[in-house]
């Protein structure tokens, strides 16, 4: 039987109803005495398609959705014993890259601060110094000047020839000048071996210990060679800029908007010594740490605020900088005003960068300002003459090298700040800086109000009121004078005090300033930093002080002689209210 006999033939069927016949397939002549179909052919018919399901929504689909995303990162092994040491964590490894690297700054306190970190432990092997100047300094002859330099300013001595020959391993010299590009091209491919060679995982830290004028051209280029740039798995990238910074309000914001350009606000970390030390970090924790003290700090208890500065040395041969700076500058402006800040902010939200920031940025916003008027009855600035310090006799400022016979600049300032909110109303804070006083001290001090009936009228003397001092240097501690009854058949109070001192209460080798900050920056905590706004708040209260001196006859300088504890009025600037300086 042929095949082709098996083969069926299909009867066409009809067209339902409302719709156009079978077309024949392709190629097949049209079936005999059929009309020539003229309606256009249907579009093929498809599937109808499943409606899209929509985005994950109960707990299930978004966790095995997110869980889906989840890629395994590539990450470096990490060395598990940089966890749970004496802090919470090791620095990554890193390369510090010291602009300025042959100045004062960078051998009296960055370097040394470094090298006490290495000695303790605090840094990880994985770190490279790389240093940046004009000078034609080889890497050998920069290491023996970096030694000299840590036999005379090191916080510990004698230094351990050990741990400098470990140390001196991990520093290198690049010269260069701060605005050529090719010193920055040269120092992005050094820095780039070094990662290859040394483990630095591309993390760098650029510390600008330069003169203040040099801060912007260092950030452009920095910026133009790239080095500013995080890129995703290489590394971080931040910048420390030294004091001052800027010399009023405008220039501070412009500063602050060059910087901008290049780095972004967590990537930049402007650094008051001040703020390192023990007692200043420490206060944060006295006041909101323990609950006796927080519920008094305000105006219903606190009578008025002191905040003392006093030192007793000169300008150290730097008289070009004093006669631009002056005391308003160089301390007025940012260490005083840090403090002022921290002593009357409100509890922030948590202990972290931002949240401490916001609120002391709101203490300096609050700060009242003056009329004219209020600026020369709340303001006394003063210059030092000739006189004696520690039996040793010292010329004037006029005097000193690199000063102007007729200068005006002011080595001592007296300011009475308040600040108008819920807390502090009505409340003064004292602030002075003086060069060329009895002794270096620095304190807080909070004077409580009078007792407001006098109980014990047997005693022979009125009990003075409570004090609180905290000493912020030399001997960094607390001390809180209260009343106590003097031992005998009589009613007699006097003041007494509870002293504390962090040295006799822990026994342990406090860290130099630099030291803390230097290591909070490697670590990415800026708590300690100010941040652009409040920069420019601090310098917002201050410029209307120095400029309207500007509008004022000279001031008879000098005014006070050293070793005195400044110009009279100073001291008249409190009794006018009934206060007086408290004796350090």
């Amino acid at each position: 039987m042929r095949l082709a006999a098996m083969t069926t033939t299909k009867e066409p069927q009809a067209p339902t109803p409302g719709t156009s016949p079978a077309a024949p397939p392709d190629g097949s002549p049209e079936a005999p005495g059929a009309l020539p179909d003229t309606t256009p052919a249907a579009p093929p018919v498809t599937a109808p398609a499943k409606p899209a399901r929509d985005a994950p929504r109960t707990i299930r689909e978004l966790r095995l959705a997110r869980q889906g995303k989840k890629r395994p990162a590539q990450k470096p092994l990490e060395n598990p014993l940089r966890q749970g040491l004496r802090l919470e964590r090791m620095p990554d490894p890193f390369a510090f890259v010291l602009f300025g690297a042959t100045g004062d700054l960078a051998h009296r306190k960055v370097v040394p601060a470094l090298y006490q970190l290495w000695r303790t432990n605090l840094l990880p092997h994985e770190f490279m110094l790389v240093a940046t100047a004009r000078r034609p300094y080889g890497d050998d002859a920069y290491r023996a000047d970096l030694r000299a330099s840590l036999d005379k300013f090191s916080r510990v001595l004698p230094i351990d020839e050990t741990v400098w020959s470990e140390f001196a391993k991990r520093i290198v010299y690049e010269r260069g000048d701060f605005n050529d590009p090719v010193t920055f091209a040269r120092l992005s491919t050094r820095l780039d071996e070094i990662d290859v060679e040394h483990g630095t995982r591309g993390n760098r830290l650029f510390y600008l210990a330069t003169h203040a004028s040099a801060f912007s051209e260092i950030v452009a280029e920095l910026g133009r060679a790239g080095l500013d740039h995080e890129m995703h798995g290489g590394g971080w990238r931040r910048v420390v800029i030294e004091k001052p910074f800027g010399r009023d309000l405008e220039s501070a914001a412009r500063l602050n908007r060059e910087v901008a350009k290049v780095f972004r606000e967590k990537q930049v970390y402007r650094i008051d010594h001040y703020l390192g030390k023990e007692t200043v970090r420490n206060l944060l924790v006295f006041r909101f740490g323990n609950g006796i003290f927080e519920p008094i700090w305000n105006r219903r208890y606190v009578d008025h605020v002191q905040i003392t500065v006093a030192e007793s040395i000169g300008i150290e041969g730097r008289g070009s900088f004093y006669e631009e700076t002056g005391a308003s500058r160089d301390f007025l402006q940012n260490h005083l005003m840090q403090l002022l800040s921290l002593v009357a902010m409100e509890p922030p939200a948590s202990f972290e960068a931002d949240p401490l920031r916001d609120e002391k940025v709101k203490v300096v916003r609050a700060i009242s300002p003056k009329t004219p008027e209020e600026m020369r009855r709340d303001v006394v600035r003063g210059q030092y003459g000739p006189g004696w310090v520690a039996a040793e006799e010292v010329p004037g400022y006029r005097q000193e090298p690199e000063v102007d016979p007729q200068s005006e600049t002011e080595t001592f300032i007296a300011v009475r700040f308040e600040i108008d909110d819920w807390r502090w109303a009505g409340v003064p804070f004292y602030l002075r800086m003086g060069k060329r006083l009895p002794k270096r001290a620095s304190e807080i001090a909070i004077q409580f109000r009078a007792v407001p009936h006098r109980l014990f009228k047997e005693s022979s003397t009125d009990p003075e009121p409570n004090l609180l001092a905290m000493r912020i240097q030399p001997d960094e501690g607390m001390l809180l004078r209260f009343g106590a009854k003097v031992p005998g058949l009589g009613l007699d109070v006097r003041a007494v005090n509870m002293d504390f001192t962090y040295g006799s209460a822990f026994n342990v080798d406090s860290p130099d300033a630099y030291e803390t900050l230097i290591l909070d920056a490697l670590l990415g905590d800026a708590s300690l930093f100010t941040r652009a706004d409040e920069v420019e708040e601090a310098w917002g209260v201050v410029t209307p002080i120095i400029e309207s001196w500007l509008d004022e006859p000279p001031p008879s300088f000098p005014n006070y002689a050293a070793g005195s504890w400044g110009p009279p009025e100073a001291d008249k600037l409190l009794a006018r209210q009934g206060h007086r300086w408290r004796r350090i």
